[in-house]
């Protein structure tokens, strides 16, 4: 869902990582004459614990896999499917894929949506970092406007992910019951 249907975001991502890798290269050189450890191990060690980094991928990839479950038994009866992400010809209303290659699918989409938020949480936290160099007295302000960031992008990219997967597998749950699927 991420990879094809988001070009712009992964426009932007690609985007986020180059600025990140700039602003990490450019800090390197400052933070060698301190004596704290380098701004890139920092951003790393950051992302790589904080989880916003993973929780979008994570919901995302729940929701999705739950409307693929439901959408199984359609499928198994002959029913087409609408998502042209998920047939074979790569058009709407077309046979599905077979399960495992849609897992897989989903599966990438979900580390590619883990590929964004991690980017966005390094120039997040390198945003932070130049912050509290430049604002060294309101620490702990500049850290909560952080966290609200990370936190308010992870869950509204959760939101974006996973809100119509699961209204869908509702639908599915109930259509599947009505007509005495299993």
């Amino acid at each position: 869902m991420l990879a094809r249907q988001h070009f712009p975001l992964r426009f932007v991502a690609t985007f986020v990582m180059i600025f990140t890798l700039v602003l990490a290269n450019a800090r390197f050189a400052s933070a060698q004459n301190e004596k704290r450890s380098s701004a890139f191990a920092d951003v790393v060690k950051g992302v790589a614990f904080d989880p916003t980094t993973y929780a979008p991928a994570l919901i995302g990839y729940h929701a999705t896999m739950k409307d693929w479950n439901t959408s199984q038994p359609f499928f198994q009866n002959g029913f087409v499917e609408h998502n042209q992400r998920f047939t074979v010809t790569g058009r709407p209303d077309d046979t599905a894929l077979s399960y495992m290659v849609g897992r897989n699918q989903i599966f990438k989409d979900a580390l590619t949506t883990v590929g964004v938020t991690a980017a966005q949480n390094a120039t997040s936290r390198l945003v932070e970092r130049a912050l509290l160099q430049r604002y060294p007295d309101h620490r702990k302000t500049v850290k909560t406007i952080g966290w609200i960031q990370r936190i308010s992008v992870a869950s509204l990219m959760s939101y974006h992910l996973s809100a119509s997967h699961y209204h869908q597998a509702d639908i599915n749950a109930q259509r599947a019951a009505q007509l005495g699927l299993r």
